[in-house]
């Protein structure tokens, strides 16, 4: 049965009035009361109500506009479901946002909770919920514009899931497999183990198991090779069982399969046929058994993260948060930007600027660029030491010709090599500061030259620096979800991790929105106080 629209009072009672006064801080819970039913309107409400059906067989159907002012106020205040529900019974600033004022039970139970969050994901109903928050502040006339301003950036989130060495990601893969095959018979671990061969994935700790010198690498080679013996004893042991089902069969094996990919990426054979660990990293390396997706990766030299990358696209002009996308942290900054333009091309905009930082410079915006678009970048730095950079050298676009400080000029094209004569350079009076080769000066030419130019050229006024800077406004805004997020992701997998992320940036818009409705409260105040004081003139 499909939820019926609901409708909740608009205007505050006496109760709740008293309730939104001894709210201090968080003032969005009062916020959100007081634009519910614009945010949910019932357009809206039917929309969400595609998707949501609540399957409990004689109770009133759930709206799936209180679910979702659950989940933007358990993002808000970065509760688990059990402490969402809990809240919900116990604070009274939640039941003020949800329509139940001193309710003694939840409207709905974790498992309801739990089951909208899966179709909102399911759906990409979450990303409709960022769409939402932007229509709300178009609609309130401050900006309506199809042609965006704006900037992208990252920041590290690390995995939820535990990291582990080769060693004990083996020995964890086989432990989840005779998990799920104990479960199916009812038996305790150590003796399905025992029967399996695999004994030793039993205890606490697989190495205190193993029981060996580990400064030693003869004795790292035997762990190696008794845990691989135990996998291959325990899938010969699973191919002989004919009495289990199909899923515990499918989970088994995807714990199997799991354990072969990491002897797979991080183990070789020795001359006399023997397993050691694989000198250097293997390419997209896995690092946790719990959460597939995650990866090592780099921010910048010195820091690293294993996990994931958060990406923030904002609007310069709404100051709200356009898309979002969650990476592998071992993805290049620019693999992001298909995801977002899929975002964007939801909300029929397209961008006119783009502000980035370096990283995101071999992008799709970037390489497939409009003449309309303009892209605010930091250029890579120029530099040769002592002697003349590229900047010396004058690029002459319309002729193609590049001309060295001595005035000699050569043709180039985009992505080649210019190389200078020997002799002009033998000659040349300025050879001193430009080159020590002695086959002449030689300048690259990139593939994108022309970018990377006027972005030089820019650099080099005080408008152009000034452009740079307004990058800094995303760099904000990604602190203000890290605040409300944290540096750790709350779920496995990036596609919960997108469902996070984007729920922050509804928190994120919701109090941008608060801003502009306060602006907006004073200036018709201050309209109305004028209109009065020349009345009474």
């Amino acid at each position: 049965m499909r939820p019926e629209i609901w409708k909740p009072p608009v205007e505050l009672s006496v109760a709740e009035q008293k309730v939104a006064k001894r709210i201090r801080k968080a003032k969005l819970f009062v916020f959100l009361r007081k634009i519910r039913h614009e945010l949910f309107d019932p357009d809206f409400q039917r929309e969400l109500g595609t998707i949501f059906k609540d399957s409990s067989v004689g109770l009133c159907p759930i709206a799936p506009a209180q679910l979702s002012l659950a989940i933007i106020l358990q993002a808000y205040t970065g509760v688990s479901d059990e402490e969402a529900i809990e809240a919900i019974e116990m604070d009274r600033r939640w039941q003020l946002v949800l329509d139940c004022l001193d309710c003694e039970k939840a409207p709905f139970g974790k498992g309801t909770l739990v089951r909208f969050r899966a179709l909102l994901i399911a759906n990409s109903f979450d990303r409709r919920l960022i769409e939402k928050t932007i229509e709300m502040a178009q609609s309130s006339g401050e900006y309506n514009s199809r042609s965006l301003r704006v900037a992208l950036d990252s920041s590290p989130l690390w995995g939820a899931a535990r990291v582990e060495d080769t060693y004990n990601l083996l020995g964890h893969a086989l432990r989840k497999a005779l998990e799920v095959i104990s479960q199916n018979y009812q038996q305790d671990l150590v003796t399905v183990a025992t029967s399996a061969g695999a004994e030793v994935v039993t205890g606490t700790s697989l190495k205190a198991a193993l029981d060996l010198d580990w400064d030693d690498p003869q004795a790292r080679n035997l762990a190696l090779s008794t845990i691989l013996q135990a996998l291959n004893s325990v899938e010969s042991w699973v191919e002989e069982k004919t009495d289990l089902d199909h899923k515990t069969i499918s989970q088994v094996n995807k714990s199997l399969k799991d354990a072969r990919q990491i002897e797979t990426q991080d183990v070789e054979e020795t001359s006399d046929g023997s397993p050691k660990l694989r000198k250097g990293v293997a390419k997209n390396r896995r690092i946790s058994i719990q959460d597939e997706e995650m990866r090592h990766g780099r921010k910048s030299r010195n820091k690293r993260v294993d996990g994931y990358k958060r990406h923030v696209l904002k609007d310069l002009e709404l100051q709200m948060v356009r898309a979002v996308g969650v990476t592998p942290a071992n993805a290049p900054e620019a693999s992001v930007t298909p995801d977002i333009e899929e975002d964007l091309n939801s909300q029929q905009v397209i961008i006119q600027e783009l502000q980035i930082d370096r990283a995101y410079l071999t992008s799709h915006w970037v390489k497939q660029r409009t003449p309309t678009m303009t892209i605010i970048c930091k250029p890579w730095k120029v530099r040769n030491g002592h002697f003349f950079d590229k900047n010396a050298f004058v690029l002459d676009w319309e002729q193609h010709l590049i001309r060295c400080p001595n005035g000699v000029s050569l043709p180039f094209t985009e992505g080649s090599v210019v190389r200078f004569p020997k002799h002009e350079c033998d000659s040349c009076p300025k050879r001193s500061q430009c080159t020590q080769s002695k086959h002449g000066r030689s300048i690259s030419i990139h593939p994108d030259e022309s970018l990377l130019a006027e972005l030089r050229e820019r650099q080099t006024s005080n408008t152009g620096r000034a452009k740079l800077r307004e990058r800094v406004s995303v760099e904000h805004t990604l602190a203000h979800i890290g605040q409300w997020q944290g540096d750790k992701a709350r779920y496995l997998g990036l596609r919960k991790n997108l469902f996070d992320l984007r729920r922050m940036a509804v928190v994120h818009n919701l109090h941008v929105l608060a801003r502009m409705c306060k602006t907006n409260d004073t200036v018709g105040e201050l309209e109305n106080s004028t209109k009065r004081r020349i009345s009474t003139g």
